[in-house]
């Protein structure tokens, strides 16, 4: 197992500065002035060339991409990831105090999804072709279907706006000091808009697992044995066919964060994805870069995690 982790890590060196070249040069050759960003649209338009030039000069935005990514590189090799084109904190310090809200949000969510839609999928398995089995199908492609953005909306105006039990932005009651209740009322709409939205994906994938170990040949011995069927269920059938999770929720973490852009955005969570998207709009290219390092990171981590986890479970498989 460790000289498989070690192969898998030194595998991951050259995809992880290939990641990082491809987004930096898309970042680079994106239409649009950062310049303008950075001093605003109508000071640009008052300002003689030369005085952008100077501007330009200041930042590091003179010289071409691929050199401007060669410094990038030297300096986030060291833990320097610079500074933001606006504000006088560095880029390590913004992303140590986002990364926190995100982790939050994005763990709850996946607990709820996983509570609502592996139940959802066994039952249907169970249940197959019956009503029960076509009614919870309906409500999976639903959370399917439905965008995140208007349940998101829909869900602030019945339970913020018209009941007023819930609030509708931040992860906390300003002016407020701090408490656990208030943390988890600003925690439910966001929680549940992302963990709804993902549900419909379990429960699909739970219940054709499911299927598909119900039809395998030590669950047909272990009913000729005389097991009664609840223990043929939870022994045989759940066990192995809930063993593909174990991946599918490995690798479908670092997903989390790019869903994590828009609930954050309309809830306005100070976390990473509203960094994200506030960067975006500023092309702010040591912020953007800053994310992509840490997503790039969380993704080849979760298909190690992913492959690791599966060998600790399955003691079928064995990493040689």
């Amino acid at each position: 197992m460790t000289k498989y982790i070690i192969q898998r890590l030194l595998v991951s060196i050259p995809v992880f500065f290939g990641i990082t070249i491809i987004v930096y040069a898309l970042y680079a050759l994106a239409p649009g002035d950062p310049i303008v960003n950075i001093v605003g649209q109508q000071v640009f338009e008052t300002m003689k060339p030369e005085e952008i030039q100077v501007v330009r000069q200041q930042y590091g935005l003179d010289k071409p991409w691929y050199v401007r990514y060669a410094r990038w590189l030297g300096r986030a090799l060291q833990g320097d990831l610079g500074y933001p084109l606006k504000g006088n904190r560095t880029v390590v310090e913004w992303l140590g105090e986002r990364i926190g809200p995100t982790l939050l949000l994005m763990g709850t969510s996946m607990l709820l999804a996983l509570a609502i839609g592996v139940p959802m999928g066994i039952i249907m398995a169970l249940k197959k072709y019956s009503f029960l089995d076509y009614f919870l199908t309906v409500v999976a492609f639903a959370q399917l279907s439905v965008p995140a953005f208007f349940l998101a909306l829909a869900f602030m105006y019945i339970f913020s706006l018209w009941l007023a039990i819930l609030p509708t932005h931040g992860m906390a009651t300003i002016g407020a000091p701090f408490s656990l209740w208030d943390r988890i009322q600003h925690l439910v709409l966001p929680t549940i808009i992302m963990g709804v939205f993902s549900a419909g994906h379990w429960a699909r994938y739970t219940r054709m697992s499911v299927l598909e170990v119900m039809h395998m040949d030590y669950v047909t011995v272990a009913r000729a044995k005389g097991l009664r069927e609840r223990v043929v269920v939870l022994r045989h059938i759940l066990r192995n066919a809930l063993l593909p999770l174990v991946t599918v929720v490995a690798l479908s973490l670092p997903s989390l964060l790019g869903g994590a852009i828009i609930i954050e955005t309309i809830f306005q969570w100070p976390g990473m994805g509203m960094l994200g998207w506030r960067a975006t709009a500023g092309r702010d290219y040591p912020m953007l870069m800053g994310l992509m390092l840490l997503s790039a990171t969380m993704i080849l981590l979760s298909n190690l995690l992913a492959d690791v986890l599966y060998g600790i479970v399955d003691p079928r498989i064995r990493y040689d």
